[in-house]
């Protein structure tokens, strides 16, 4: 069994959420990982990052969304991974990357 960061989510109710909530907060841990990047605080980064991935991850699990929006959810995942972590291939900055999570957390916010 895996060890996750948010014992609470993967109890079921992660499952329950949007996508755009779902989304949303995997944009809280990204712009806090942007944050601490800025700083140079590259623990508090990782560790934003590392929680970051476990909610993109689980979103990736969610059976609802099979399909087209499952090759997007792996792409948002490899972009995150190349911005922090990769080559740059995408050429992408953490800003930007916070800018397309923004807009999920604006979504659920409307939704509500």
């Amino acid at each position: 069994m895996l060890e996750y960061i948010h014992q609470n989510l993967v109890a079921g109710w992660w499952f329950e959420l949007t996508l755009a909530e779902q989304l949303g907060n995997v944009g809280s841990e990204v712009g806090r990982a942007v944050k601490w990047h800025n700083k140079n605080n590259f623990k508090n980064r990782n560790y934003a990052l590392d929680r970051a991935f476990e909610l993109l991850d689980l979103t990736i699990l969610d059976e609802r969304w099979r399909g087209v929006k499952l090759k997007e959810l792996c792409r948002v995942r490899e972009l995150l991974a190349d911005t922090f972590y990769g080559d740059r291939e995408y050429h992408d900055t953490p800003e930007n990357l916070e800018k397309y999570f923004y807009q999920f957390a604006l979504a659920a916010r409307i939704s509500i």
